[in-house]
C-alpha cells in the first residue's frame, strides 16, 4: 500500500481570506486535519466551505495522538497539520508530528504561506538578510532579563509576546539595549485593529499606554540591530549558559550557534555536559 502524505499547511494569522487558494483545495482534499484547536480550525474551514473531520494534535498530547495519525498514514490516508494561526512547529506544535513522518519514510509535503515572523519583518524597514527568531521569551521576569542578554546582535531579532506581558517586555526591552535602539512594534496583525508602530524603545512605553486597548490582542516585536562589530566579540559559551538558563540543551545549543556562528554539534555536547 501506498502512505498517504503529511502536508503541513500555513493558515491565516488573523484575516481569514489570507488563506490560499493551493491551501482550501488541500484541506478539501485530505481524509484528516490534525489541528492545534478544533474549534479554531473549523471557523476557517467554515469560511472556505471546508467540510474536513478535524483532529485535536496539541502540545500535551502531541506524542501520543502522533501514533495514530502515523498509522494512517502508512494505510494511505493523507492529512494536513495546522495549527491556530500561521506556520506550524515555529512557536506551535507540529515538529513532533513531521519528525515521525520522516522516520517512517511518509512524504512531508510544505504548504507555504502566512507567518508573524516574516509579516513583521517585512514591515520593520530593518535589513533582514539574516535574522533572529527568538519566539515567547521566558515568562519569569528574571530569566527573561537573562535571555535578553545573549540578544545583543548585529541583525534583527523577532520576539512574540503576550498581551499581559507586553508592558514589562518592553521594559526589559528598554533597560537591556536603551533608549535609543529601535523596534518595531506589530499587534494584531492583519486583522481589524491591526497597528504597526517602529520607534525607540525610550517611547515605546508611552506609546502603549496611549490608548487602554493596545494591551489586548497578540504582539510581535522586531529588534533592530546592534552594530555589526559585536558578533566577532560573542563569546559562544557564554551565549550558552545564559540560554540554558531558561532552554533544553537542544534548543539553546541551536540558538547559541546561529547567535555566534559557533557548530552546533560542539555545543550541544557542551550543553549536555
Amino acid at each position: 500500500m501506498t502512505p498517504g502524505v503529511l502536508y503541513v499547511v500555513a493558515t491565516p494569522i488573523g484575516n481569514l481570506a489570507d488563506a490560499s487558494p493551493r491551501a482550501t483545495e488541500t484541506l478539501k482534499s485530505v481524509d484528516r486535519v490534525a489541528c492545534e484547536d478544533t474549534r479554531t480550525t473549523r471557523t476557517l474551514l467554515a469560511r472556505h466551505g471546508i467540510a474536513a473531520r478535524t483532529v485535536a494534535l496539541h502540545d500535551h498530547h502531541e506524542r501520543r495522538a502522533s501514533a495514530a495519525l502515523i498509522a494512517a498514514l502508512r494505510e494511505g490516508q493523507s492529512i494536513a497539520r495546522v495549527s491556530d494561526a500561521g506556520t506550524p512547529a515555529l512557536s506551535d506544535p507540529g515538529a513532533w508530528l513531521v519528525a515521525e513522518a520522516h522516520r517512517a519514510g511518509i512524504r512531508v509535503s510544505p504548504l507555504p504561506g502566512p507567518s508573524a515572523a516574516a509579516a513583521a519583518l517585512s514591515v520593520s524597514g530593518f535589513p533582514a538578510e539574516r535574522f533572529l527568531f527568538a519566539g515567547f521569551l521566558p515568562s519569569a521576569a528574571a530569566a527573561r532579563r537573562k535571555a535578553l542578554e545573549a540578544l545583543d546582535l548585529p541583525w534583527p531579532v523577532v520576539i512574540y509576546e503576550a498581551p499581559h506581558r507586553i508592558a514589562q517586555c518592553l521594559d526589559d526591552l528598554r533597560a537591556r539595549f536603551g533608549d535609543s535602539r529601535e523596534i518595531l512594534v506589530a499587534r494584531e496583525l492583519t486583522k481589524k485593529f491591526e497597528e504597526v508602530a517602529r520607534l525607540p524603545l525610550g517611547e515605546a512605553a508611552a506609546w502603549l499606554a496611549a490608548r487602554s486597548e493596545r494591551v489586548k490582542g497578540e504582539f510581535v516585536l522586531v529588534l533592530a540591530p546592534g552594530p555589526a562589530e559585536q558578533r566577532a566579540s560573542l563569546d559562544p559559551e557564554k551565549v550558552l549558559a545564559l540560554l540554558l538558563e531558561s532552554l533544553p540543551p537542544s534548543e539553546a545549543a541551536r540558538l547559541a550557534a546561529r547567535i555566534t556562528g559557533a557548530p552546533k554539534n560542539l555545543l550541544y555536547r557542551k550543553a549536555i555536559k
